[in-house]
């Protein structure tokens, strides 16, 4: 009986060991969301820009749409940016902009110096907007269906494999 409580912190050591160790190949971008499948959440971020709209979480139904959370501050939002403006200019589907945690007139800069292919932007200077979304950090890229619904979360960067693989078929599917 001694033994086995001698053996028993290594064996629960070894049973966490192996879990980690398995779990070490996943993809750490993938991080789950409480929303997928759950109506978007309650949003009122004023508009970036004068002239054009901000984003309420009303402007989420009726088609699907993609919502792109970014900040001029942010290295990887710059290198998926070209990305984000084909998907606006070529798939047919709306891309609203979040810009979160930033200074405006950064972000106008940004947006003047890379082009803006939001159809709606939001502003979101304290982040209030981006934890009701459940923001992690930026970029992130949520894709809405026709009835206002989460149907995907990408934590990180689109690149041209995540769009052509995972983006792309899911807003052709949700389309249908």
């Amino acid at each position: 009986m001694n033994r086995l409580f001698f053996l028993l912190p290594l064996l629960l050591f070894a049973a966490m060991a192996g879990y980690f160790f398995v779990r070490l190949g996943d993809d750490a971008s993938v991080v789950p969301s409480a929303l997928i499948d759950k109506p978007v959440p309650q949003i009122d971020a004023p508009p970036l820009i004068e002239g054009k709209s901000g984003i309420k979480t009303a402007d989420f139904t009726g088609e699907v749409k993609v919502l792109n959370v970014w900040a001029s501050w942010c290295v990887p939002c710059r290198a998926e940016h070209p990305l984000v403006s084909r998907l606006a200019q070529t798939e047919g589907v709306p891309v609203y902009g979040l810009n979160w945690k930033d200074k405006k007139q950064a972000a106008v800069a940004w947006l003047n110096e890379l082009g803006d292919p939001y159809a709606q932007i939001g502003f979101d200077e304290s982040g209030r907007n981006g934890i009701e979304l459940g923001v992690y950090g930026v970029p992130e890229t949520y894709i809405i269906d026709k009835d206002g619904r989460i149907r995907y979360k990408r934590v990180g960067p689109l690149s041209p494999t995540i769009l052509k693989d995972e983006v792309l078929p899911l807003i052709r599917e949700l389309k249908q």
